[in-house]
Formats: structure tokens, C-alpha cells, sequence
């Protein structure tokens, strides 16, 4: 057993020296990107919830 997680150890870092690590600017781009999109995500589904709110109260 403890044969198996010393091998897991070794391959965990064996994999991770594999990973390209995005550099800052990159890093810093995608975040903006994400963020943006998240808000103009928030936007529409509030317009989208208030047409549907109001639609149903008008029908009830």
C-alpha cells in the first residue's frame, strides 16, 4: 500500500512537470474575459426572469 502511493507521489509529480503554466498576462486576459462574459450572462438572464415575471403576472 504504502508502495502504491509513494509510485502515485512520483507520477503526480511527473505529470505536473508536463503542465504549461499560463504566464500572467495571458492569465489576466482569460479572468477579464470570464468576468465580462459572466456579467453580460447576469444581464440577460435578469431581463429575460423580469419579461417572464411580468408576462405571468399579467396573465394571472
Amino acid at each position: 500500500m504504502i508502495k502504491k502511493v509513494q509510485q502515485f507521489g512520483v507520477d503526480v509529480k511527473y505529470e505536473m512537470s508536463k503542465v504549461s503554466w499560463p504566464d500572467w498576462d495571458s492569465l489576466r486576459g482569460s479572468t477579464y474575459v470570464v468576468l465580462v462574459l459572466s456579467l453580460i450572462l447576469t444581464v440577460f438572464l435578469f431581463i429575460v426572469d423580469l419579461f417572464l415575471s411580468k408576462s405571468i403576472s399579467t396573465i394571472m
